[in-house]
């Protein structure tokens, strides 16, 4: 047999003792793929051995030769436009364990059984291609990002980022084709016409070769075309090529190596080069420090469906003055360009010259990291069940109304019971579900994770809330300044206390028929409030304390005309359960929004504390410290506090970061700075897309 492999690999024109001599130390290896082939198989490890790269001859084993060899063939043998495919191209474009330089993965198998199953219907290896396309960068929860560690990345290196450059992208889906038996191969430029950058994206082989960009389904269009279309044949770095592993005069240009040539290369430049009905117009960008001089900065441009089009680097002062980033973008279309300290959108309507900040985080820049953050944020529950140091609580919810995605309000209904058997505070919860029914938004009653008296507000209910509210806005579109809490008897108990000390992620609060322990009112000061109460309701003197707390919020808001919005109402002439009469608290909750920037905040720990409330924080808090602030103009006044260290988080919503920000305790200035935006800052304090904060200033009161 080995005579006979020897012979095919001779009529090839192969030297094969050259490439036993290559193996080295590998030698054995190279037999073993030699010795082992099936007969059927032979030419195509023939092809194999003589083709591929002097490092592979040195490090790959026998064993995965074989198997690439063998499943390959299967593919090719299997696809259901095997006719279609000669051998000269099933060798060059299927065949291949690999593409380029990337690192060697033994991705047949697992591809194949993965990917079979995505292109049973396709009846040509075009339909097959564009399936793959749509759907194989989410089975594998893979998706383009500059922030990949590498640009040649394998399959599995790709997988494991859950990232991928535009060339690990390519390199992804033309290994899906290869294993279903479509013949595919990397296509690219190493630099645009007009040096804006360099591109990666794949060829298929249909009756004549086909391209598409990775993460579509277009099929001989993309958004390069513009671009594509005035590409250099001849040129080494601006022609388009694709990868052969036949032999031959050219070399494909590596950018990430840009020494390298074991790779050959064809110039296909002929395809792309067509005359364009869409008007490309040039939109140069450079990247200004606060001196006024143009700074290297990476930037990229998304269309208006947030999808990356381009990236390229901005010129220094050492280039010529007119010679800037240029991006080719289709006139009447919107784009976003982002650096990373900055981002701008326009509208394409003429040439433009587009200048981003090069320092520091700008507040556009912000503002844009931080959608694309909270883009991110997982707020998946199962089951409709919040799940926190090991305690659940289950919810049901239905939507009133037909507010549009994203303007819906949320009503988070806590049912009474507290210290009883499972089956008495299961029974509330089922009549909470259908107590109140507000006029629009999403209504949900959740199932308390205990049977305590105290069900509503122990320290997990804060987080699970926190939970419950972020997978509402995510998935059903709430709007996040207007979430409110409602709860009756037990459930009023838990309003009590969870409005003060979560004031900052509600619009308002309706507290019925409950009881308030040792919490007091003055963190209300930035939400509306409304509290009912029978006036016959003696347990616990919940008539006596709604009266109380009915003087209290007067006299607050008596001296603070601009906060403490309440509603409260004692029922003449009913007891606990006050037949519905307290629903009318529900419509006038709803008038009310959420200020997430407050220019007051007063601060009340409970004995569930917070680190922090507002734009106020504390790295050590202690129980029952209160902790005033207010913002007028450029100034943060601290008027009273019971801590000596306080983090004061900034956005651009509540004052101008771009001017100094002068921060007082009492008459004392403390402080007059200009105080820098951080991304940091807005990882730590988003809360959901309207709640975050771009700054902090960390003071010591004297």
């Amino acid at each position: 047999m080995i005579a006979a492999i020897l012979l095919s690999l001779f009529v090839a024109g192969s030297d094969y003792q050259k490439q036993l001599d290559l193996a080295g130390e590998n030698r054995l290896e190279i037999e073993q793929a030699i010795r082992e082939v099936p007969e059927i198989q032979q030419a195509g490890m023939a092809w194999l051995l003589t083709h591929m790269p002097e490092d592979d001859l040195k490090t790959l084993t026998g064993e995965f030769l074989l198997e690439n060899c063998d499943l390959a063939y299967e593919a090719w043998n299997n696809a259901p436009w095997k006719d279609k495919i000669s051998e000269e191209v099933f060798f060059d474009c299927i065949l291949p364990y690999a593409n380029v330089n990337e690192r060697r993965d033994n991705w047949r198998g697992d591809f194949r059984n993965i990917f079979l199953d995505v292109v049973k219907e396709a009846s040509s290896p075009t339909e097959a291609t564009i399936l793959l396309n749509k759907n194989l960068y989410d089975m594998v929860d893979v998706h383009y990002s500059t922030e990949r560690p590498k640009a040649d990345q394998s399959p599995y290196e790709s997988i494991e980022a859950g990232m991928a450059s535009c060339s690990g992208l390519s390199i992804l889906l033309i290994d899906a084709c290869r294993s279903v038996g479509i013949p595919a191969r990397f296509t690219g430029t190493a630099l645009w016409y007009n040096e804006s950058g360099n591109h990666s994206w794949i060829e298929f082989w249909d009756d004549g070769w086909h391209y598409t960009e990775a993460n579509t389904g277009e099929v001989d269009a993309a958004w390069f075309d513009g671009s594509a279309a005035k590409a250099t044949k001849g040129d080494p770095l601006k022609a388009i090529y694709s990868v052969t592993w036949n032999e031959g005069d050219q070399h494909f240009p590596l950018v990430w190596l840009p020494n390298v040539k074991t790779y050959g290369g064809i110039d296909v430049t002929d395809r792309y080069a067509e005359e364009l009905e869409t008007v490309l117009v040039p939109l140069r960008v450079r990247a200004i420090n606060s001196d006024g001089e143009r700074q290297i900065v990476r930037v990229v441009v998304f269309n208006d469906e947030g999808e990356l089009l381009v990236e390229g680097s901005t010129k220094n002062e050492r280039a010529d003055a007119n010679d800037h980033l240029t991006f080719m973008l289709p006139k009447g279309e919107t784009f976003t360009l982002q650096s990373d300290n900055d981002a701008v959108e326009v509208i394409i309507n003429s040439e433009l010259i587009i200048d981003l900040k090069a320092n520091s985080l700008t507040r556009r820049g912000a503002q844009l990291f931080a959608s694309q953050l909270w883009e991110q944020v997982d707020a998946t529950l199962e089951d409709n069940v919040v799940e926190y140091e090991g305690k659940t609580m289950p919810f049901w919810y239905t939507t009133y109304g037909d507010s549009p995605f994203g303007e819906k309000s949320l009503w988070i209904s806590m049912h009474g019971g507290g210290g009883a058997p499972e089956e008495i505070n299961t029974k509330q919860w089922e009549n909470q579900k259908q107590l109140y029914k507000p006029k629009e938004g999403v209504y949900v009653a959740p199932r308390a994770p205990t049977n305590t008296w105290n069900l509503w507000h122990q320290a997990h209910i804060d987080p699970m809330f926190e939970k419950l509210i972020a997978y509402m806005i995510k998935t059903e579109g709430v709007d996040p300044n207007r979430v409110y809490i409602v709860g009756y008897s037990a459930g009023g108990d838990g309003v009590y206390q969870l409005a003060p000390r979560m004031a900052d992620r509600l619009a308002g609060a309706g507290m019925m028929a409950g009881h308030p322990n040792e919490t007091v009112p003055d963190g209300l000061r930035n939400i509306a409030f409304a509290l009912h109460v029978g006036a016959e309701d003696s347990a616990y003197d919940r008539n006596k304390i709604g009266e109380q707390w009915k003087e209290k919020l007067a006299a607050l808001q008596e001296e603070d005309s601009e906060g403490y919005v309440h509603q409260v109402v004692v029922h003449e002439a009913k007891g606990h359960w006050m037949d519905k009469e307290e629903a009318k608290a529900v419509p006038w909750l709803a008038k009310f929004e959420r200020n997430p920037y407050p220019n007051k905040v007063v601060w009340v720990q409970d004995d569930v504390l917070h680190t922090q409330y507002y734009w106020l924080g504390v790295d050590e808090p202690k129980e029952r410290t209160k902790l005033v602030a207010s913002i007028e103009g450029q100034t943060i006044t601290i008027h009273e506090s019971d801590v000596s260290k306080i983090t004061v988080y900034l956005n651009d919503e509540m004052l101008d970061l771009d001017k100094p920000v002068i921060m007082k305790y009492k008459e004392k200035i403390l402080c007059k700075k200009i105080v820098l935006r951080d991304r940091n800052v807005i990882h730590k304090t988003i809360r959901d897309p309207k709640d975050y904060y771009t700054a902090k200033l960390e003071i010591g009161l004297p």
